[in-house]
């Protein structure tokens, strides 16, 4: 859409100052007579803050959501596809008084100061339309708006933010005198598509209790008992020019200090009144926090995505109802501004690698469709016209990652999304940025491998596997160190994404494209057979850290290289894996009817796996199995294979070549090792139920099924049709018989 859609004639303003990190405030004034309704189309870049009268419309939210707003950014030597902006829309009629009215926008900062991402100079733009009986009437921001500074004195949108209260008078209000501001000036517009907001936005979701954990003659540390996201309400209560400091932390150190290695810091410079004060334009990652000065914290604020759980999960195995429950949280911890993130403190960005992993989990158990629509945009608008190539960040900031794991995501998510919500158009949408991906990838190949990305990038493969020791093989490797080139890794992606395309292009309608695909999962499942399997131990590589699952998933060497990989992952009972291999070795277990090592993986307490986190007390997933080697504690990457949870521990399944989960298999696995397990997820047609127990005579089922769904229970070779509403159905232990009969 275009600017004058959402903004008529109004002008793009700012300050004459062309500082990139300035923050300011502009202000109109505008008239309301007798409105039916009064309503605000507004945007402040980097973050904005908007206030009618002087009152926030839009406190606990950080807008615009972000994006590629413009052109400056594009990385060097390509461009990017497109470049859009989403444009808040709210109804301010609750707000205006009859006759004059004031609109203040405080407006900056945001991914404008990311160091790695600059646009150019902060600037504002609003439209205010009245409808009154005798027509629409428009108020819009011009030359004619008084600007002035902000507050915020200094400012990086990952980790700081100093307030400077001490000279600065309220001037949010109608009752303020801006004469004596200057006006504003008019600001490059931004080349852009303009578009609706029909994302979820940050919130307020909860308010946290917070106690005081330690205290030394120049600071108290408090604790609000769970790793978060947000920030601390802090009572201020300092002397006019005291500066108050406010660290924040996921741990405490051995001796009870702050462990404070993501160096996030909150400033204010008090004017000498009491007041209550919070941070306007970041949030933090935290659980403990350090106050210095004169202020107490009122409570803390969560705040990310306000988006909900559209599950249920429950079981007699503590650790996994733990993996399911902080699934949940750390990847809420990770949704924000229309995007998911690695983490919430250090970096925020919005890594394709980690999304494409856990999106399956992500659809499955939260409402979150419209939040990866709209990302999945930014994932498109981020590929290269001139090459296909897919950034390894959306939106787009120059990151690390790989060609395989990360650009992937452009087949991955929209994929997941049909599969998961049945509707076509997503892959019809994006098909052609799927054929320009593959593309890319085989011009980075030598002999069949992928074994470059774009020249002076990363060409990662997996990532973060564990500290690992092969002592009968004379192998020791450490975390940076994959056994697993990224070659193999890489090429197994590509292979990957041709089967996803190929099930793609049969359901879109594109049988043409079948035999293409058919030939280059030929050629470049061949050419990882020949680098990277032996023939000898039907291995690839020395079956470590997944390889062997990564072959096995293609169809790559024999029935003796899964038998191997069950072998191996069966003498270690632990993990030795990375991100995406975790996620394929668990998956691979569960289709391939090895249910129990699967669950033994995941709820094992050896040294990588997430009951060595739980007993640790973390209540987010972290960056490393090893946790004395992450750097954040907050990473949902690892959550992945809690959508086979679902899938294969509850057994709610799609009938092969479905999607949308209109014709459902209920088979659930390895039941035998739990008394009774019970879970839920909304899908298209409503919610479906599945829920078992156990005794000596054999197995209850209760299963919920929505009425306009197609269901059955498959379960101890036999087979249940599933009527609309919920089943009851008892099925009894079958005795094994003697080996002799």
């Amino acid at each position: 859409m275009q600017q004058n859609y959402f903004f008529k004639n109004a002008k793009w303003v700012g300050a004459a100052d062309p500082a990139e990190t300035r923050f300011s405030i502009l202000r109109g004034h505008f008239t309301v007579n007798d409105a039916a309704k009064v309503s605000l189309n507004v945007l402040g870049l980097g973050f904005f803050k908007c206030y009618i009268n002087g009152v926030c419309i839009n406190p606990d939210t950080f807008l615009p959501l972000s994006s590629d707003f413009d052109a400056t950014c594009d990385p060097k030597d390509e461009i990017l596809s497109g470049h859009r902006i989403y444009v808040p829309q709210f109804d301010i009629t609750p707000f205006v008084q009859q006759g004059d009215n004031v609109i203040a926008i405080h407006y900056g900062g945001g991914w404008y100061t990311f160091r790695k991402r600059r646009f150019g100079r902060a600037k504002a733009i609003y439209c205010i339309s009245v409808e009154e009986k005798c027509g629409t009437e428009y108020f819009v921001s011009s030359e004619d708006c008084r600007i002035g500074k902000s507050y915020i004195a200094d400012y990086n949108f990952v980790n700081l933010e100093k307030q400077e209260l001490d000279g600065f008078v309220d001037c949010f209000d109608k009752d303020f005198d801006d004469r004596s501001w200057e006006n504003a000036y008019l600001a490059p517009p931004v080349e852009t598509e303009y578009c609706t907001t029909d994302c979820p936005t940050d919130a307020l979701i909860e308010t946290l209790d917070v106690k005081e954990v330690a205290k030394t003659d120049h600071s108290t540390i408090y604790d609000c008992g769970i790793n978060t996201v947000g920030y601390p309400v802090l009572e201020l209560d300092a002397q006019k020019g005291e500066t108050v400091t406010v660290r924040f932390g996921e741990e405490l150190t051995a001796d009870g200090a702050l462990d404070h290695i993501q160096r996030q810091h909150f400033y204010v410079i008090s004017n000498g009144e009491k007041r209550t004060v919070t941070p306007e334009f970041t949030w933090f990652g935290f659980r403990y926090f350090e106050i210095e000065g004169n202020a107490k914290p009122q409570c803390v604020k969560v705040i990310h995505a306000n988006i909900k759980p559209s599950s249920t999960f429950d079981s007699d195995n503590e650790t996994l109802n733990w993996i399911y429950r902080t699934f949940i949280h750390t990847m809420l911890c990770n949704m924000h501004t229309g995007h998911p993130s690695d983490c919430p403190h250090l970096e925020r960005r919005g890594y394709t690698g980690d999304g494409q992993l856990t999106c399956h989990a992500v659809l499955t158990t939260l409402d979150a469709k419209a939040f990866y629509e709209k990302w999945m945009q930014d994932i498109a608008d981020g590929q290269d016209i001139l090459t296909g190539h897919v950034q390894y960040t959306a939106p787009y900031i120059h990151s690390g990652g790989g060609p395989g794991g990360w650009g992937g995501a452009i087949v991955i998510v929209p994929y997941q999304l049909y599969k998961h919500y049945g509707d076509k158009e997503i892959l019809k949408k994006y098909y052609a940025n799927m054929r320009r991906y593959i593309d890319y990838m085989e011009a980075h190949c030598e002999f069949g491998l992928v074994t470059s990305d774009k020249q002076g990038d990363w060409c990662l493969g997996d990532w973060c596997g564990p500290v690992i020791l092969y002592p009968d093989k004379g192998i020791y490797f450490s975390s940076q160190q994959m056994i697993l080139p990224a070659a193999m890794v890489n090429t197994y992606f590509l292979v990957k994404s041709l089967m996803l395309m190929r099930e793609i292009a049969e359901a879109i309608d594109r049988e043409c494209d079948l035999a293409e695909y058919d030939r280059k999962i030929e050629l470049h499942s061949a050419a990882i057979c020949a680098a990277y399997f032996n023939a000898f131990d039907h291995n690839f590589l020395i079956n470590a850290q997944g390889a062997n699952a990564y072959g096995v998933d293609l169809g790559l060497g024999t029935e003796k290289t899964y038998t191997n990989m069950v072998d191996y992952y069966k003498k270690i009972g632990h993990y030795d894996t990375g991100i995406f291999a975790t996620d394929i070795l668990t998956r691979l277990l569960f289709e391939k009817g090895d249910a129990e090592l699967a669950v033994a993986l995941l709820a094992g307490n050896g040294p990588h796996g997430f009951a060595h986190w739980m007993e640790n007390g973390a209540t987010t997933f972290h960056e490393y199995w090893d946790s004395n080697r992450s750097r954040s504690h907050n990473h949902p990457m690892f959550g992945a294979p809690v959508a086979y949870f679902f899938e294969y521990l509850l057994g709610i399944g799609q009938e092969k070549g479905t999607a949308g989960y209109q014709s459902l298999v209920i088979a659930p696995q390895a039941v035998s090792c739990f008394g009774r397990m019970s879970g839920s997820m909304e899908t298209p047609n409503g919610t479906v139920a599945v829920s078992y127990t156990n005794d000596e005579d054999g197995t209850e089922f209760k299963i919920t099924v929505p009425t306009e769904t197609k269901a059955i229970l498959r379960f101890a070779d036999q087979e249940f049709s599933l009527n609309g509403g919920e089943n009851c159905i008892r099925i009894a232990k079958i005795e094994a018989k003697p080996a002799d009969q």
